[in-house]
């Protein structure tokens, strides 16, 4: 697995106000992510370089 893209993701995600939590699961192409606003959420994925399904 891509342990910078695990971290690039985690990092852009942990700024946005209001999240608490984040996992990456590069495998699996998920995101997992507690608190925040989705579009917010949405928008940090985006920035890290990353695609949002």
């Amino acid at each position: 697995s891509c342990g910078h893209c695990k971290n690039a993701i985690e990092s852009e995600v942990s700024t946005v106000d209001g999240v608490v939590a984040v996992a990456v699961d590069v495998e699996a192409k998920l995101v997992t992510v507690s608190g925040g606003d989705d579009l917010a959420i949405r928008a940090a994925i985006d920035d890290a370089g990353y695609d949002v399904a």
